[in-house]
């Protein structure tokens, strides 16, 4: 064997491909773009606000988790061709020693970061400024223009996880449950829509902005669709009165994990000696389910519906209860319970793929607002992937796979690359194993809707 770096134009991301099909079928990082104010001098600019963001978060859906990356990116032709550079090869750029790199580098990258604050200030180096608000009402406009029918009913998923810090970021505080200095952000879902990840201080509840965030999208979702049913969930950390009073004013219904207590399992100690009943019977683990109506002593305004679930396992007694909204006319103890609360478990997986996965947690920026940018780059980066897994993988065997699974089998893909005067031709490896899956999911793409022109 003789081994020589002389291959040409060879890239390891051939699937980026599909990243930028997906692109201009749903317009997602264009729109994205839409959520910021570029002030930079128009004749001194090489890269567009949008070519950067799409950059940006074309890398961190291929695996390329730090802005040091793009240093060596910088010179990928198929990826400057897909983000959407007129001269691929850079060999038109006007410094010489950009010469070869159509793409931007790291330090332009990191002046897109830092530049955020909440006004475009007169610093040469502070010429790009994002919308909040504008962003907030991205995600959920993605999800709701994602929908060909408003469909019936829809369950809004909350939790709190934690982001860990190693520096002493703004924001930093140590939290007990997590045993470290942390973020404590929130997340909103929809199914496999994200529509809020929202970086929060961990000195707080984890419900706490929870009433704000759900109001503006409930609010933005009725007016796309008026006459769908809402009903959220979460775990105990949300059973918090106002939360629950917010639903019941707005219509909206809510099943919530409530932590146990002693009142709580004394009501329910008649299950649980039926269950004792049933283990000695059949020899296996029983659950018995209960529901009253009940009230704290001093937090809750009314009496709410409580379930009580009790639970015999080989490792004894498992009491879980919840709280809803819903009466027992819609949905009995047992269904609300296992069919509906126990659902919620799958956006815990949707929150490691956007933090193992996508990087999420890479917030060691000073500024909290800085490493809120990051945190929603990784968010825009996640509806990529989950558009490409929607609408290019519905029937197929990946129609559930995971973030890094996309990568690693649709994305990473090794491709010869030639730039001609009219075309870029890509030639991907013949030894790549899963031809037909990539071309389902192109087929699935462009079914997905009509192509901009």
């Amino acid at each position: 064997m003789v081994a020589q770096f002389n291959g040409g134009r060879i890239t390891s991301n051939g699937g980026v491909l599909l990243l930028g099909e997906v692109e201009r079928r749903r317009r997602i990082v264009e729109r994205f773009a839409g959520c910021f104010t570029d002030a930079r001098e128009a004749g001194a600019v090489e890269h567009t606000l949008e070519e950067l963001l799409r950059q940006r978060l074309y890398g961190l859906a291929l695996g390329h988790e730090d802005l040091n990356d793009h240093d060596e990116l910088r010179s990928d032709a198929l990826l400057a061709s897909v983000v959407g550079k007129s001269d691929p090869t850079g060999e038109a750029r006007k410094r010489d020693r950009d010469r070869g790199c159509a793409l931007a580098g790291k330090s332009t990258l990191n002046r897109l970061e830092w530049g955020v604050a909440g006004q475009v200030d007169e610093d040469r180096y502070r010429r790009i400024a994002v919308d909040p608000e504008a962003v907030d009402r991205f995600f959920v406009d993605v999800f709701l223009d994602g929908q060909q029918e408003p469909p019936e009913r829809i369950v809004l998923d909350l939790d709190a996880t934690d982001f860990p810090l190693h520096g002493t970021q703004e924001g930093r505080f140590f939290h007990g449950y997590y045993g470290c200095y942390c973020y404590l952000p929130l997340y909103i879902f929809c199914g496999s829509h994200l529509l809020c990840a929202r970086l929060r201080r961990s000195n707080i509840d984890a419900s706490e902005g929870s009433v704000e965030e759900l109001d503006r999208i409930v609010g933005q979702i009725r007016e796309h669709w008026p006459e769908v049913e809402i009903l959220i969930r979460g775990d105990s950390g949300f059973a918090r009165e106002p939360l629950m009073r917010w639903c019941e004013e707005h219509n909206v219904g809510y099943v919530l994990g409530l932590a146990r207590n002693s009142r709580l399992q004394a009501r329910l100690e008649p299950a649980f000696d039926r269950a004792h009943e049933l283990c000695g019977e059949s020899g296996r683990p029983e659950r018995v389910f209960d529901e009253w109506w009940h009230i704290t002593l001093d937090s809750w305004s009314r009496k709410r519906r409580v379930i009580g679930k009790a639970e015999i396992t080989l490792h004894g007694e498992n009491p879980r209860f919840v709280v809803t909204s819903l009466a027992e006319e819609e949905l009995d103890a047992r269904s609300v319970y296992e069919d509906l609360y126990c659902a919620r478990g799958d956006m815990e997986n949707r929150i490691k793929e956007q933090q193992l996965g996508l990087f999420a947690t890479r917030t060691s920026g000073r500024l909290m607002r800085v490493n809120q940018l990051r945190l929603w780059f990784s968010s825009v980066a996640y509806v990529l992937l989950n558009e490409l897994r929607r609408l290019g993988l519905a029937g197929t065997r990946m129609a559930n796979a995971q973030c890094s699974t996309l990568r690693l089998n649709l994305l990473k893909i090794g491709a010869r690359v030639r730039v001609t005067v009219r075309k870029v031709w890509v030639s991907l490896t013949t030894a790549y194993p899963y031809e037909d899956l990539f071309a389902k999911a192109y087929e699935g793409l462009q079914r997905a809707g009509p192509k901009p022109a």
